[in-house]
């Protein structure tokens, strides 16, 4: 599973960072890091829950 973040749509709310601390990050600059794009078959439930949560849609996932 890869992580992709679409950043012109991402408004840096920092709900993926609050579901997925591990993955995402909303550092002082105001702007949103992934932290990884291949997070493990362990993080599967929570980056699909990011995913989800994300108001803006910035957030999907590849196979």
């Amino acid at each position: 599973m890869r992580v992709r973040v679409n950043y012109d749509l991402c408004s840096s709310n920092a709900v993926c960072m609050g579901i997925a601390p591990d993955v995402f990050e909303v550092r002082d600059d105001g702007f949103l890091y992934l932290l990884t794009d291949e997070p493990g078959e362990d993080r599967v439930a929570a980056v699909r829950e990011a995913v989800g949560a994300c108001p803006n849609g910035a957030i999907s996932l590849e196979a």
